[in-house]
């Protein structure tokens, strides 16, 4: 199984870089911080690759890598017990100034958003909104019955939505989709 994935990922059958990048983005939502997101992400892949023939199917990399992140970050929990303020994201020098300013304006609204939920729905939404993995991946992952993910998963959004809704004219100034996370709607 390791000689496969590693000869899949000589010919680019598997982007172990978008993995990671994927990896690091639930962990910086679930840490708040830039250098503690590095560290998780590294101890993640590293757990992977010396766990890689534990893998039964190559097409559930994601999810069994999301595991062994969250597995991480609860061992993280347990040393600290405390979270980090949030940092900004670093975006891609090839935006417009303007364009980068209204992305970390609409970063910052939501991830503050985001940080004043309850961990665990911090955790199911950060992973399904932001990391796009699926119900059933994160009810593996956090080992919880499906139809709790999508109790919380909702209980977040509305929550969020809430939250969100007195900066809703800044919001809408900016380009929502372009933070990556659940569209912020106004109950009618």
């Amino acid at each position: 199984m390791l000689k496969q994935l590693c000869n899949k990922r000589r010919l680019g059958q598997i982007d172990l870089t978008r993995s990671r990048v994927r990896l690091y983005r639930i962990a910086y939502a679930w840490s708040h911080s830039q250098s503690i997101a590095d560290d998780l992400t590294q101890e993640a892949m590293e757990k992977a690759l010396k766990k890689i023939d534990q893998l039964k199917e190559h097409a559930a990399l994601d999810g069994w890598l999301y595991k062994i992140l969250a597995n991480c970050w609860r061992d993280y929990c347990r040393q600290q017990r405390e979270m980090d303020d949030i940092q900004d994201y670093s975006l891609s020098e090839e935006d417009h100034p303007e364009t980068q300013y209204a992305r970390r304006r609409v970063n910052d609204l939501v991830h503050q958003a985001i940080s004043d939920l309850p961990e665990d729905q911090r955790q199911i939404v950060t992973l399904i909104d932001i990391g796009g993995a699926s119900y059933i991946d994160v009810s593996e992952i956090l080992e919880i019955p499906m139809g709790t993910v999508m109790s919380r998963l909702s209980r977040a959004r509305k929550k969020l939505a809430v939250l969100l809704l007195p900066q809703r004219s800044q919001l809408d100034v900016y380009d929502v989709k372009a933070t990556n996370v659940y569209s912020i709607r106004e109950k009618q």
